[in-house]
């Protein structure tokens, strides 16, 4: 099973995401982490199960928040490039690549 490693960028996504919710209710944003996580081990065990949205860049959707982790098979790692919302402006990631 590969490692993953997420960008800075991504992860600021992951915390501000996770307070947002937090602040909405009490324990919401933890029931985002644990999608997200449940997410990334999916991704783990099947790199390129998931809908590609350019030659080498995936999004795996999460099932009840509207995001999706959008991310990168390398050599030896899963590169978290965005924890993207899909209400924002698509592909608002795309130079981080």
């Amino acid at each position: 099973m590969q490692k993953v490693k997420f960008l800075e960028l991504a992860q600021q996504e992951l915390d501000d995401t996770f307070n947002y919710y937090e602040y909405q209710q009490v324990n919401l944003g933890y029931r985002f982490i644990q999608e997200v996580h449940d997410a990334i081990e999916l991704i783990k065990l099947y790199p390129s199960g998931w809908s590609p949205i350019s030659k080498n860049t995936r999004r795996c959707l999460l099932k009840t928040f509207p995001y999706g982790v959008i991310y990168q098979q390398r050599e030896d790692i899963i590169l978290v490039i965005a924890i993207a919302n899909l209400h924002r402006k698509p592909n608002y990631w795309t130079n981080r690549v």
